[in-house]
C-alpha cells in the first residue's frame, strides 16, 4: 500500500483499538450494548465517526443473523445478554470525516459520502465461560 499520512495511520489504530476493545467485552452476562458503546466512545474520543448504515451480527447456521452489531449505542435496538455459544462478527467501520456512506452504482462498492478515508476491521468472537474466544485469529 506504501506510505500513508499520520491521520490514515491514526485512522487504522483507532479503529483496530475500536475492536480489541469490543472483544474485551465479550463476556458471559455483558449486554450487547457494552459492544456497541466502547466502539462508539473510542472512535468518537479519537475525533472520528461510525459508520451507521452497516453493521455487525449474529453468525449461526447463516451467515448474517440477529442480533445485529451497529457500532454505535442504538436504543431502537434490543440489549440482550451475551450467552454461552453466541458468536458475533464485530466489526468497526470508521470514517475520518462524517459517518454517512453510499454505496455506487455496481451496488456493491461502499464509500464515505464526504470523501474522506475509511477503515474496517473484523473478528468473529464466540461468548464462552472462559471469556472471548477470537474464531478468526489463528
Amino acid at each position: 500500500m506504501g506510505e500513508v499520512s499520520a491521520q490514515v495511520r491514526r485512522l487504522l489504530e483507532v479503529t483496530q483499538e475500536a475492536l480489541d476493545l469490543a472483544v474485551e467485552k465479550v463476556r458471559l452476562g455483558n449486554r450487547l450494548f457494552d459492544i456497541c458503546g466502547t466502539i462508539e466512545r473510542h472512535v468518537t474520543s479519537n475525533g472520528f465517526s461510525v459508520v451507521r448504515e452497516f453493521v455487525g451480527h449474529g453468525i449461526g447456521t447463516q451467515l448474517h443473523e440477529e442480533p445485529q452489531i451497529p457500532n454505535y449505542v442504538d436504543r431502537r435496538n434490543g440489549n440482550p445478554r451475551l450467552k454461552e455459544g453466541m458468536v458475533l462478527a464485530i466489526e468497526p467501520m470508521v470514517n475520518a470525516g462524517q459517518p454517512e456512506s453510499k454505496v455506487l452504482r455496481d451496488r456493491w462498492t461502499a464509500v464515505t459520502k464526504d470523501g474522506s478515508y475509511s477503515a474496517h476491521f473484523e473478528h468473529c468472537v464466540a461468548v464462552t465461560s472462559n471469556g472471548p474466544w477470537v474464531l478468526t485469529k489463528p
